[in-house]
């Protein structure tokens, strides 16, 4: 069976899940929206192929929607515009197309984490249309779904899951999303979007909480914490400049809790230099790596390095994020209408051969 898919968003993301849906033998790309310069380039151009594939990008919605695409592949940048990504995500899913997204993060598994008035809109657009909405990637996604929830389902007993990011940030290409977002080269008393009080929890809640459920406990609270380290001399990194004495390393945990014991944990250590912190946890490549550690009976230690040939551990970790949410479209469509969870879907797999690679 052959999938229509329209790629909603070209960026850092997008851009690889554009390529992984035209190299997909079951997906065929009908469409492209991009919102703004980029209208009237080829879709081959923006996935970086050296050869055009006849679909033209565009900023008309409204006609893309109109030609009843069975998914979209959802790649927008949504961290500064969440409302109207929502808002997106409803008319999609009222209009009858199920969505594949990598963001917004929450609605990886929703349930605990957002209020009414963010859920009940899109559940009831999903209803609508009768149509699935499937939010992954890698993190939130399969470093702390599929992997941590694959080795429980191997324990007589688990106490304790715990997943770790310990990556370093430096070659990661998007400004926004490191100085504006996570705060890195800005003064240590100023406190950026993703540490304001509660965005944390809203961010990874839903990972912590989808883990609970996977291992059948009810949890009562969701906390976190944070702690930043400033620059020790002045450096560059991809996106700009660190000043001595701005942030330059974060670590921060969001802790499912039963009574005063924490039972799933998401953590990350986030450096723009290996040296900084030694004394945090190091990941298992000088680059980084995710990583999930289980207590229980047996007790788990595991680490999954990305590389690419094409790139560095933050290009190979964005490539998986796309190529995630793109071999899902099949399981998707396939879905009862509503919000999917990890916990609802098949294994997802890539086809064996990609013809034209």
């Amino acid at each position: 069976m052959t999938y229509r898919v329209v790629q909603w968003g070209t960026g850092n993301v997008g851009r690889h899940a554009l390529a992984g849906v035209i190299a997909h033998p079951e997906l065929e790309l009908t469409g492209v929206w991009v919102s703004g310069a980029k209208s009237g380039t080829d879709a081959g151009t923006l996935a970086g192929l050296d050869h055009p594939v006849g679909v033209t990008a565009t900023t008309d919605a409204e006609a893309l929607l109109a030609s009843r695409p069975d998914c979209v592949v959802y790649c927008s940048m949504t961290d500064n515009r969440l409302m109207e990504a929502v808002q997106d995500l409803q008319r999609i899913l009222a209009a009858g197309i199920n969505v594949v997204a990598c963001a917004p993060v929450f609605f990886q598994y929703p349930y605990g984490v957002l209020p009414d008035e963010l859920l009940k809109p899109v559940q009831e657009a999903a209803a609508h249309g009768n149509a699935s909405l499937w939010v992954n990637g890698i993190d939130p996604g399969f470093a702390n779904d599929l992997l941590p929830l694959a080795l429980a389902g191997t324990c007589l007993r688990v106490d304790q899951v715990r997943c770790l990011e310990i990556v370093d940030y430096a070659s990661y290409d998007n400004r926004a999303v490191m100085f504006d977002i996570m705060g890195f080269g800005k003064p240590l008393d100023e406190i950026p979007m993703l540490l304001q009080p509660g965005v944390l929890s809203l961010a990874w809640g839903g990972t912590v909480r989808q883990l609970a459920a996977g291992i059948g406990v009810t949890l009562d609270a969701v906390t976190q914490s944070y702690e930043r380290i400033p620059a020790p001399e002045s450096f560059d990194i991809a996106t700009g400049h660190i000043a001595e004495g701005t942030a330059a390393a974060l670590r921060f945990e969001v802790r499912g809790m039963v009574g005063d014991e924490p039972v799933t944990v998401l953590e990350h250590v986030t450096r723009l230099r290996p040296d900084l912190c030694p004394d945090w946890p190091q990941p298992a490549h000088p680059e980084g790596s995710y990583r999930v550690e289980i207590t229980g009976e047996p007790n788990y230690a595991m680490d999954l390095v990305t590389s690419s040939d094409n790139g560095d551990h933050n290009y190979a970790t964005v490539l998986a994020t796309g190529l995630r949410i793109v071999n899902a479209v099949p399981a998707v469509v396939a879905a009862p209408a509503g919000i999917r969870t990890a916990l609802d879907l098949p294994l997802i797999t890539a086809p064996a051969h990609r013809p034209g690679r």
